[in-house]
């Protein structure tokens, strides 16, 4: 592993790069961090065809704070936020470097709210669990963004856009979560594949409306029906999907992949935006 002094080098005067993509990972189980399956498989197919970043910054459903806070210190460490699984997933250490350098140039680029440097959190599953699959050699610095819980969709929206100077420095931004998020209620029946039709019907009508730039109607979720309802009963697992769209510029498009339900009533379905 490189030094500490040599991530402390990494300073905000990072080189210039062609425009990064921006990511939105359907996360699931925190099963697919150490099993390879259809979905992790992607993940590491997704991290080689696009440019590798000189960091990262996840926008992850597990991280809910009041206020928005960012990881600033030199190594975060390995969050294992859940319970009643294998101790092999308890056992995974990603031990990606931090940046505290680029921590507080993104807290400045954002002038819509005070962003806190944190030294406390690290990377909770809904980073580590996917990243570990697309740098497994954990030698790309990681940083973590929270999300604020008093603020709505759009204001999460915005703020993403704040971070768009970070794409052309060769920062990739990823956010992490679930697009239909209904643990209460979940079929074990269909733990492996397969949806109720209100989340089928939900998780088509949020993919068009990404596909076709429908971010207004995806901002008020809440007008967009029964089925969407029933899919995000909590905003968490989709507040990360702003980000995503929030970054998106005019000439870019979204594709899709991953794009399976299981459980019944969570969908993996997952954005690239280039």
């Amino acid at each position: 592993m490189e030094t500490l002094n040599q991530f402390k080098n990494f300073t905000s005067s990072l080189a210039q790069t062609e425009l990064m993509p921006v990511l939105f990972m359907g996360h699931g189980s925190p099963m697919n961090g150490i099993e390879i399956n259809e979905f992790s498989e992607k993940w590491i197919e997704t991290a080689k065809s696009i440019p590798v970043p000189q960091a990262v910054l996840i926008v992850s459903a597990h991280w809910f704070t009041r206020g928005t806070r960012i990881t600033a210190m030199d190594f975060p460490k390995t969050i294992h936020d859940f319970g009643g699984f294998p101790q092999a997933l308890f056992d995974v250490q990603y031990p990606a470097p931090g940046n505290p350098k680029l921590a507080q140039e993104t807290a400045d680029l954002v002038k819509s709210t005070s962003i806190i440097l944190d030294h406390d959190w690290g990377l909770d599953h809904g980073a580590w669990s996917v990243i570990k699959h697309m740098y497994p050699a954990a030698n790309i610095p990681v940083l973590q963004l929270s999300i604020d819980y008093t603020k709505d969709a759009q204001y999460h929206y915005d703020l993403a856009k704040e971070l768009s100077a970070l794409r052309k420095k060769g920062v990739l931004i990823l956010s992490s979560g679930n697009m239909v998020h209904n643990l209460r209620m979940m079929s074990w029946e269909m733990i492996n594949g397969g949806g109720y039709d209100w989340a089928i019907k939900a998780n088509e009508k949020l993919k068009n409306a990404i596909l076709n730039k429908n971010h207004q109607s995806l901002m008020n979720f809440q007008t967009m029906g029964s089925d969407v309802m029933l899919g995000i009963p909590t905003p968490e697992h989709y507040l990360p999907l702003m980000y995503t769209l929030g970054l998106q510029k005019e000439n870019e498009e979204a594709t899709l992949f991953n794009d399976k339900a299981v459980g019944g009533s969570l969908t993996m379905t997952s954005v690239k935006i280039t």
